[in-house]
C-alpha cells in the first residue's frame, strides 16, 4: 500500500494554521522527507557506500552516488540523464516485474555490485551498463532492440547474465561474447523466469540461480498453458487495449513448474525430481555452499506444508532436510543461510508460534533453537562464524519497533545492538565489519549511518538534519506528533493503535474520526517510524485519525494470525468495531462521524465495515478493493481461505456481496482502469449490484492506473478527494 509551502491560509472550522501540509506539497519534490536515498549498499571491499537518489528539479529520475568513505565525501557517480536521455520505454515484462517489486522512479532504479568491489552493474531502458572501478565512465555492454530483465553478476564477476525475450543468456566480460543459455522459451513457455504469483505473492523475482563456482544455473521452466487466459480492458485516457492475461484465480490451475541444472560449457539442462505431484509451489531456490549441491523449498499447493530439500549434480539424487507442517499455513521466508565453517544452516521457523532462528545440522537434525519468547525474528542479517555470533533483526523490544540483536551459536542472552527507539533498516558489509543503518521514527525523517558492527556510529551517509533549509522545517510547528497505545478487546486480546489528534487539539470540542486501515495479512501499520502522510495530513484538517493492526496482521506471531483462516472479513472486522468501541469513550469523539478508509485489502475492510456494522462507521472510502475472493489469485487467496469448492461457506461468507445491500451510509469507491492484480471486476461487479439495487454510491476510477495509482498529480487527486469527501459528508466546512 505507500510535501510545497501552502500558498494562502487554509481555515478549518474556527481555527488554523499557516503552515499546514496540502496534497500538493506532499506529493511535490523534494519530498517532506528531505534527502531520500534508496538502494544503499556498502562496497564489498568497504571502501565507499552507493546508493541512488533523485535529481534536485525530479526526484524520480534516479542517479547512482557514492560516499568515499576515505575523503568522507558524498559524489555522483553516474548521472542518468548523461548515459541516457529522453523518456524510457519499459516492455511489458519490466512493467510487471516494476509493479511486483512496488519500485517507482525512472532512471537508474537498481544497481549491483561485484563479489570483489571492483565492478558494478546496472539496467537502463533496457540494456546493461557496467562499470569497473577506477574508470572514467560505465560502458554498455549488451545494447539490443529487445529489452533484458533480471540482471545478474555472476559470482566471481566474470559473467552477466540476463533474460531476453524468455530465455535467459550470459555475456562473458573477458571475451566480451554473449552465449544463449535456453531456447525453449516463447509464447507460454518462460526460461529463467518467475511466474506471477511467484513475483506477486512468494517475493521470488528470479527463476535462475548461479552455483558459487559459476560453473552451472540452475533455472526454472515455466509452462503457463494450464492457466486461464482471460482478456481485460485496459482503459486509459485517449484508447482502451484488450490484454490477454493468464491469470490464476483461486481454485483454478496454476502453472506448471519445473526445475533443472546446466553447465554453462555445455549447455544441457538436468531435471530435478519434484515428486509425481506437479499442482506444487516452488518458492525458494539456493546453492549451498558446494556448487554440486542445490537446496529448493517445495510447497504443497494447500501450503501447509514446506519441505527444504537437496540435490546433489550430476547424479540429480534428492535429499530431504526439513519438513514443516501446520493446521492453517506457513508463512515463507528467506531465512536460509548455509554455514562456511561450521556444520549445517540456519533457519527460520514458527514451529513455537513465533518466527525464531534455528541451527540444523547437514542432514536437517536440530541443534540448537538459538532465539525464543513471544515476539519475531525479522530477517538474520550477517552471520559472524568466526566470533560464533548471528546478526538480525527483531521485535524483542517492542512490535512497533525494528531493532538489530546479536545472539551467540550457543544461545543464551540476545544482545541489543541499535539504541535509539524507532525503526531500523540494517544492511551489513560482506565482511561483516560494518553496517548501514536507515533510521527513522513517526516524528524523524529517514537518517542513514555507517556502523561499526557493534553499533558505533561511524559517520552519517544522510544526517538529514532538520535545519532551515530542510523541506520538513516550515511544517514543524504544525506537526501532529502520535500517540502510540493498545487496549483489549471483549475477548482478553491485546491490540495496538497509533492515534492522531487534530490541530489545536480541544478536550471539550467534538471531532469527527477518520479510522485509516489495512487490516490483512503480512502487513503492519502501526508502527513508529516514518511513514504514511495521509494520516498527517488529515489530522491538521480537523480530523482525529486512528489506525489498529487487527488480528490477522504481521508482527504478532502466528496465533495472532491465525484466526483469519478460512475466515476472512470477520475477526478483522470484530477488532476494528472494538477500535471504534475504544474511541467513541473519549468525550471529544463525534459517534456519528466516524469515517473508515483503506487501500487494497483496506479498501475490502472498508466495505466489510461499511456493509456489516454502519452503526460504527458512518461514511467510508474505498480504494482498488478485492470484493470476491475467487476473483483473486490463488497463492495467496487459498493460503487464509482455503480451495473455493471444498470451502464454498468460506468464500461465500468473505465476499462483499451477501452484505452489500446493507449499505446506509456514503461510501466511495475508486480503482484503476488498468490493474493487473486486483483486477477492475471487483469493482465493477459490486457497482452493478448496488445498482440493480437502487443503492447510491460514489465512484472515482483512474484511467491507465495500475493496482498502486502511481504518479504525483494521480496522488495530489485522490488525497483531496478523499478529504472532500468526508467534508462533504461529515459537514466540516472550510473557508
Amino acid at each position: 500500500m505507500k510535501n510545497r509551502i501552502l500558498v494562502g491560509l487554509i481555515i478549518l472550522c474556527s481555527y488554523s494554521f499557516a503552515d499546514q501540509l496540502t496534497p500538493e506539497r506532499i506529493y511535490s519534490s523534494p519530498s517532506l522527507s528531505g534527502e531520500a536515498l534508496r538502494g544503499v549498499q556498502l562496497a564489498p571491499d568497504g571502501s565507499r557506500v552507493t546508493y541512488l537518489k533523485g535529481k534536485e528539479d525530479d526526484y524520480e529520475r534516479l542517479d547512482l552516488w557514492q560516499y568515499n568513505i576515505k575523503s568522507g565525501k558524498n559524489e555522483l557517480l553516474f548521472d542518468s540523464n548523461k548515459l541516457h536521455a529522453g523518456n524510457e520505454k519499459l516492455s511489458d515484462e519490466e512493467k510487471a516485474r516494476r509493479e511486483r517489486m512496488r519500485l517507482s522512479g525512472t532512471g537508474i532504479v537498481s544497481y549491483q555490485w561485484s563479489k570483489d568491489g571492483k565492478a558494478l552493474l546496472f539496467p537502463l531502458a533496457g540494456d546493461i551498463y557496467y562499470w569497473q572501478v577506477g574508470k572514467d565512465n560505465a560502458r554498455k555492454i549488451v545494447s539490443t532492440p529487445e529489452f533484458e530483465t533480471d540482471i545478474k553478476f555472476s559470482p566471481q564477476g566474470n559473467f552477466v547474465s540476463y533474460i531476453r525475450e524468455q530465455n535467459l543468456y550470459i555475456f562473458n566480460l573477458k571475451t566480451e561474447k554473449e552465449t544463449q543459455l535456453t531456447t525453449e522459451g516463447g509464447g507460454l513457455i518462460k526460461m529463467g523466469m518467475a511466474e506471477f504469483v511467484a513475483q506477486e505473492e512468494m517475493k521470488r523475482m528470479t527463476g535462475y540461480w548461479w552455483s558459487p563456482d559459476e560453473t552451472k544455473i540452475a533455472l526454472t521452466r515455466v509452462d503457463e498453458s494450464p492457466v486461464e487466459e482471460v482478456t481485460r480492458s485496459e482503459i486509459y485516457a485517449d484508447e482502451i487495449k484488450m490484454i490477454k492475461q493468464r491469470y490464476p484465480f483461486a481454485g483454478e490451475n496454476n502453472v506448471e513448474i519445473s526445475l533443472g541444472i546446466t553447465s554453462i560449457k555445455k549447455p544441457n539442462i538436468k531435471w530435478v525430481d519434484l515428486g509425481s505431484n506437479k499442482d506444487i509451489y516452488l518458492p525458494r531456490v539456493q546453492w549451498t555452499n558446494n556448487s554440486d549441491r542445490l537446496s529448493f523449498q517445495v510447497q504443497s499447493r494447500d501450503q501447509k506444508s514446506l519441505d527444504l530439500k537437496t540435490v546433489a549434480w550430476p547424479e540429480m539424487k534428492v535429499s530431504q532436510l526439513i519438513s514443516e507442517k501446520s493446521k492453517t499455513w506457513i508463512n515463507l521466508h528467506d531465512e536460509l543461510t548455509f554455514l562456511k565453517n561450521k556444520e549445517g544452516f540456519l533457519w527460520a521457523s514458527e514451529r513455537d508460534g513465533f518466527k525464531h532462528i534455528y541451527w540444523f545440522d547437514d542432514q536437517g537434525k536440530l541443534k540448537n533453537q538459538l532465539t525464543t519468547g513471544d515476539w519475531v525474528i525479522d530477517e538474520i542479517k550477517y552471520v559472524d562464524e568466526k566470533n560464533n555470533l548471528i546478526y538480525f533483526t527483531g521485535r524483542k523490544d517492542s512490535p512497533l519497533e525494528r531493532h538489530l540483536y546479536r545472539v551467540s551459536f550457543n544461545g543464551g542472552k540476545i544482545e541489543k545492538i541499535s539504541e535509539r527507539s524507532g525503526f531500523h533498516n540494517v544492511k551489513f558489509a560482506y565482511d561483516g565489519s560494518s553496517y548501514t543503518d536507515n533510521f527513522s521514527d513517526a516524528n524523524t525523517p529517514p537518517q542513514v549511518s555507517l556502523h561499526s558492527s557493534d553499533g558505533k556510529r561511524l559517520t552519517w551517509l544522510s544526517e538529514n538534519k532538520v535545519d532551515k533549509d530542510h523541506p520538513f522545517y516550515p511544517y514543524k510547528q504544525s506537526w501532529i506528533k502520535p500517540e502510540f497505545g493498545n487496549f483489549k478487546t471483549d475477548d482478553g486480546t491485546k491490540l495496538y493503535y497509533r492515534m492522531y489528534k487534530p490541530a489545536e487539539f480541544n478536550p471539550n470540542r467534538k471531532y469527527p474520526a477518520l479510522v485509516y486501515l489495512y487490516g490483512g495479512p503480512g502487513v503492519q501499520l502501526v508502527t513508529n517510524r516514518w511513514g504514511r502522510m495521509l494520516p498527517q495530513y488529515m489530522a491538521q484538517q480537523g480530523y482525529v485519525v486512528f489506525t489498529v493492526d487487527n488480528r490477522g496482521s504481521k508482527y504478532r506471531g502466528k496465533a495472532f494470525e491465525d484466526p483469519i483462516y478460512r475466515a476472512m472479513g470477520k475477526i478483522e472486522v470484530n477488532d476494528q468495531i472494538e477500535g471504534v468501541k475504544f474511541l467513541r469513550k473519549h468525550s471529544w469523539i463525534d459517534s456519528n462521524r466516524i469515517g473508515v478508509y483503506g487501500h487494497s485489502y483496506g479498501g475490502y475492510m472498508t466495505l466489510m465495515t461499511m456493509f456489516q456494522a454502519p452503526e460504527y462507521f458512518q461514511a467510508g472510502v474505498s480504494g482498488a478493493p478485492v470484493t470476491d475472493w475467487r476473483l483473486y489469485d490463488t497463492h495467496y487467496t487459498e493460503r487464509y481461505m482455503g480451495h473455493p469448492e471444498k470451502d464454498k461457506k468460506a468464500y461465500e461468507e468473505s465476499s462483499v456481496f451477501p452484505y452489500a445491500t446493507n449499505l446506509s451510509g456514503p461510501l466511495l469507491i475508486y480503482h484503476g482502469m488498468a490493474d493487473d492484480n486486483v483486477l477492475f471486476k471487483n469493482s465493477t461487479k459490486l457497482y452493478k449490484l448496488l445498482q440493480d439495487n437502487n443503492i447510491q454510491f460514489y465512484m472515482m476510477d483512474y484511467p491507465g492506473k495500475k493496482h498502486s495509482i502511481r504518479g504525483k498529480q494521480t496522488s495530489m487527486h485522490r488525497l483531496n478527494m478523499i478529504r472532500s469527501f468526508f467534508d462533504s459528508h461529515f459537514d466540516v466546512k472550510r473557508l
